[in-house]
């Protein structure tokens, strides 16, 4: 059982005992050697599986030209493996699904990061400094009764 502490220099001496200690990160792979992570952005969920491979990019058993047929969404993919340049030496199986393109390819950005940081503990760092790790939490705005959208309002007119 935990010990109590009974004064002010007490409780002094046991949170300077705990501190200095940077926070230990693992790897988790699971029984075929992948690293998983879920990926979120607007209303799409991106599911994203990580080994070691050739580079090549499947999302929803199609290869990423065919399902992301933008280029700049293709580049904004390739992000997290450019930054922590790795390009090339890892294969990535995704399933995304709600939300549109843009949404998803963020969504699959995001989760390719959080995957990439499962498999290699020591790439954190890299990817939370170029902001890949952090969800982008902007989402649509709802509907309020009275108004035609969000905000819009109906036209006013005096006569």
């Amino acid at each position: 059982m935990a010990e109590t502490v009974q004064s002010l220099e007490g409780l002094a001496a046991l949170k300077q005992s705990g501190e200095n200690e940077p926070r230990k990160y693992v790897q988790k792979l699971d029984q075929y050697g992948r690293a998983y992570a879920t990926g979120k952005r607007k209303d799409a969920v991106a599911r994203v599986w990580v080994k070691p491979g050739s580079g090549k990019i499947v999302v929803n058993t199609r290869p990423i030209e065919v399902y992301f047929a933008r280029p700049v969404l293709r580049m904004m993919i390739q992000q997290p493996l450019v930054t922590a340049n790795r390009q090339g030496q890892f294969d990535v199986i995704c399933k995304v699904s709600g939300g549109g393109l843009s949404g998803q390819a963020g969504a699959l950005r995001h989760g390719l990061s959080k995957a990439l940081t499962e498999y290699e503990p020591e790439l954190r760092g890299v990817l939370k400094k170029a902001g890949f790790l952090t969800r982008d939490s902007r989402v649509v705005e709802r509907k309020k009764y009275g108004r035609k959208k969000a905000r819009r309002s109906f036209q006013f007119s005096k006569r």
